[in-house]
């Protein structure tokens, strides 16, 4: 075992992702089998006592295709709720009856970005998945497909496994899908071979992915997979990559999939989400003085730096803040309507507090609101 290896053996508290094409059939309908398999695994793992997991679990939607008579995944998004409606209740379903075998009971924790680029609701996430592990459960988590529109939805469960590896402070990360690792090419191709360790992006650089699944009923890839690895990564989290087939062997800190080290430390949770979860509902212009600020002095932004604004947004809502060619700079949680902020643009707060009321004497999007996406 390698050193890098031993801080998966050492985890104390372990997300695991698993993707349809992992849990279900390329037809749709849960595959009993391949739940089971996977579960043996996760509560051997928990056996002792000493380590806790939560599972990241795609498969909604897969399990919802053959009960509603569909032969593939819907493209249009009210059918993929409607799938999903069906298909999570099975989903957890199974899940629930097959860690009972072991004793173990499971909590369904349903999420959309909104629940969690918000600072009361993250909150609540945080503590519920908390408690969870307290009380001896093991979450099930997914992102709420019933309900997210196109504007609050993650995307992919790779995505959302990262960020809730950090929401829960995770010491490691395992993506289990059906390709076990990572491949310096195209897998089915002779000649390729697999990347056993990454160190940092530079490791990968001149590696060509794909985005494509091979079952057809997920909506991720490669791409999101390394894209997850390098979210967690950069946070101060390893992760492991592989099949869902060698997940006994990832857990056990054995050389199977791709493991990525860490390269960076964690950073405050919720920028974090804003920086990768949030979709901006609109955006600000900031003259020079105020990019200067948010950039490189990590400052607040206050009305006087204001040139411009774009979108309909409300209180509390995420949005773009660009430069005065139009480049994003930063993305924070504003603190007023769109349609407030031309009365401000450009004035200071306390001018704006004289004309119109204390309320006023305020920052536009407050520094820790606020996440820097280029120095």
């Amino acid at each position: 075992m390698t050193v890098a290896r031993q801080y998966v053996t050492e985890a104390r508290r372990i997300v695991v992702k698993v993707g349809s094409s992992s849990l279900t059939t390329a037809a749709g309908g849960l595959d009993a089998d391949r739940v089971d398999a996977l579960v043996d695994v996760l509560s051997k793992v928990r056996s002792g006592g000493e380590k806790e997991i939560v599972l990241v679990s795609s498969g909604a939607i897969a399990a919802g295709l053959a009960p509603l008579g569909l032969t593939r995944r819907p493209k249009d998004l009210a059918r993929q709720q409607a799938a999903a409606s069906v298909g999570q209740g099975l989903l957890v379903a199974r899940y629930t009856a097959s860690f009972a075998r072991y004793g173990i009971r499971v909590g369904q924790v349903l999420l959309t970005t909104d629940d969690t680029s918000r600072r009361a609701h993250y909150r609540n996430a945080y503590r519920t998945l908390d408690q969870l592990l307290e009380m001896g459960a093991l979450p099930v988590v997914n992102e709420n497909d019933t309900v997210a529109t196109d504007e609050i939805r993650f995307g992919d469960n790779d995505r959302l496994a990262a960020l809730v590896a950090h929401l829960v402070r995770a010491d490691l990360l395992v993506l289990l899908s059906d390709v076990d690792g990572l491949y310096d090419g195209d897998p089915s191709k002779p000649g390729t071979s697999r990347i056993a360790e990454v160190t940092g992006p530079e490791d990968i650089a001149h590696v060509e992915i794909g985005s494509a699944g091979k079952a057809g009923v997920g909506t991720g890839g490669m791409v999101t997979k390394v894209e997850a690895a390098r979210i967690a990564a950069a946070a101060g989290i390893p992760v492991v990559l592989t099949s869902a087939s060698r997940a006994a062997d990832a857990l056990a800190g054995r050389d199977t999939g791709t493991y990525f080290r860490r390269t960076g430390r964690r950073s405050a949770d919720r920028l974090l989400w804003l920086a990768h979860a949030s979709t901006p509902q609109g955006a600000l212009t900031l003259d020079d003085g105020a990019v200067r600020a948010v950039v490189e002095g990590r400052k607040s932004l206050l009305p006087a730096g204001i040139a411009g604004v774009e979108g309909e947004f409300v209180a509390g809502d995420p949005v773009e803040l660009r430069d005065a060619e139009g480049r994003a700079v930063a993305r924070g949680l504003v603190n007023f309507d769109a349609k407030e902020i031309p009365q401000l643009i450009g004035r200071s707060t306390r001018e704006l507090a004289k004309e119109l009321g204390p309320a006023y004497e305020r920052e536009v999007v407050h520094r820790d609101d606020l996440v820097v996406v280029r120095s």
